[in-house]
């Protein structure tokens, strides 16, 4: 075999491997009802917005985060700041 025939599709291969990369970005909305408004607030103020929790599960993990449960709505905290709220969603009759 000729080294023009493994030279040309190797040196192919090299210049496609100098392309940059490119991605599209998706920007997902927030679904309505979910509280983004909660976010960075204490858990004194999360306390005084939404009244005490139904239950409250020990931090985990480092760093510590907590799950403070209402009916409805699940609050996670990192140390003693919400991060992120979850609505709770019907779970589908059993059939």
């Amino acid at each position: 075999m000729n080294r023009f025939a493994i030279a040309l599709p190797l040196a192919i291969l090299l210049a496609l491997g100098t392309v940059p990369a490119t991605a599209d970005r998706l920007q997902v909305p927030a679904a309505p009802g979910v509280h983004d408004d909660l976010r960075g607030l204490t858990m004194d103020a999360v306390r005084q917005r939404l009244g005490p929790p139904r239950k409250v599960l020990p931090a985990v993990g480092d760093p510590p985060i907590t799950r403070w449960i209402y009916d409805g709505l699940t609050v996670y905290f990192e140390r003693d700041r919400a991060i992120h709220a979850v609505r709770h969603h019907p779970r589908p009759p059993r059939r």
